[in-house]
Formats: C-alpha cells, structure tokens, sequence
C-alpha cells in the first residue's frame, strides 16, 4: 500500500528479458536505504517487489500484464521514474490510499503553464472516465493528485470518438520532486483511479442484477 507521495526520482540503468517480462534495475538510494528481499517499492505508480539489492540500487521483475497495463513496456536505460517505498503502518497517510494497481495509461493532452505552476491535461480510456470526478483523487505515475477539472459526461449523440480527459494542477514542489514537470503533449503516463470508486463501481454492477426468482 502507497499514498501517492513520491520520496525520490530514480533511473533505470539495466533491463534484461525474463521469460515474456523483464527485470530491471533502479539506481534508488533512498528507496533501498531500508529495503529489504521481498519490499514493495513503487516505480512509477507499479507496485514491484525487490528481488536483488546494493547500496544504490535494486532490482526488480516486471510481469507481461503489467508491461501490457503500463508505460513500462519498452523502458530503457535512462528512464526517469517516480519512486515510493510502502506505507509503514505508523505512517501518515499523506496523499490517498494507492494500491500500485494501474488501471491503465493516458495521454498528455496539454499542458498549460501558469505562474508558478502546470496544469496537464491528461485524455483517459471511456471505462476509466465514471471513476474520476472533479476534486477527486488520481494517481499520476505514482503521484497523488486532486482532479481539477474533467470531460463532461457523453450524451446520447456524443459519438464513438467522444474525448475524455481530465485536468491536474502541479505545484512547484510537485514539478521539482517529481517527473510530471517534465511531460510533454503526447506522453503516456500510468492512472490508478481511487479504490473507492472502484469498489463502488463493482457494488453497483451487482445491484443492476435481477435476482433469483426475476426480482431486483
């Protein structure tokens, strides 16, 4: 479990196959100063366990399902990437309950710089867009954020090509502490929307099911 606040922007220096995944390396030095075999660490908004460590440095595997879900297929050398160890029990739940489960990727779609700030405005897949509502939470590659603003619903005439995105606005210290100042339009960024919606989601799927004997 994570709370979406990234502790330190690491680098990928090593990918290798393994079987229909791969394996690859993080330098992550504040990450792995007290992480042991078996840790969840955050890359990026992908929960990955740590299967090999140095002082620097660790290593992880990468399943096909999640190189399919995320912006880690094709990761190379150089990569930047949003890092977070798991919550402590004792810890501050400082953003929102994360799980490192990505729901899937999006789009930059623009971005818009202010004074001192950025607001992205990021285009989602149409079964994600029920799940994000205006001040709402969204993990962003790993980083917790409050929705500012959002696609309206699609009407009846909308179309098959209907656009659903939604907006965040960044902070300095989320443009300085994290990748996100760094997106441009066209970027793939990993979404895991709030557990919550999900679960309420799933409620609703079943209520809308006659139940035995033809009544709801």
């Amino acid at each position: 479990m994570f709370t979406g606040i990234v502790e330190e922007v690491g680098e990928i220096t090593a990918t290798e196959p393994s079987g229909d995944g791969i394996r690859l390396t993080v330098h992550a030095p504040k990450a792995v100063s007290d992480a042991g075999h078996g840790d969840s660490i955050a890359v990026s908004g992908v929960c990955l366990t740590v299967v090999d460590q140095g002082d620097d440095w660790f290593t992880a595997d990468v399943m096909k399902q999640s190189l399919d879900m995320t912006t880690l297929e094709g990761i190379a050398p150089g990569r930047r990437v949003n890092l977070e160890r798991a919550m402590a029990a004792h810890g501050r739940l400082g953003g929102h309950i994360v799980q490192g489960h990505v729901d899937g990727t999006g789009e930059v779609l623009e971005v818009r710089p202010g004074a001192e700030w950025q607001v992205l405005r990021i285009a989602m897949p149409a079964d994600l867009a029920p799940l994000v509502v205006d001040k709402g939470s969204i993990t962003l590659d790993g980083t917790s954020l409050t929705v500012s603003a959002t696609s309206p619903a699609p009407s009846a005439g909308s179309g098959t090509d209907f656009q659903h995105w939604f907006e965040v606005s960044l902070i300095p210290e989320t443009l300085a502490a994290t990748t996100l100042g760094a997106l441009r339009v066209g970027d793939r960024v990993n979404l895991e929307t709030d557990i919550l919606a999900r679960h309420v989601e799933r409620l609703l799927a079943f209520r809308a099911l006659p139940t035995e004997g033809g009544s709801r």
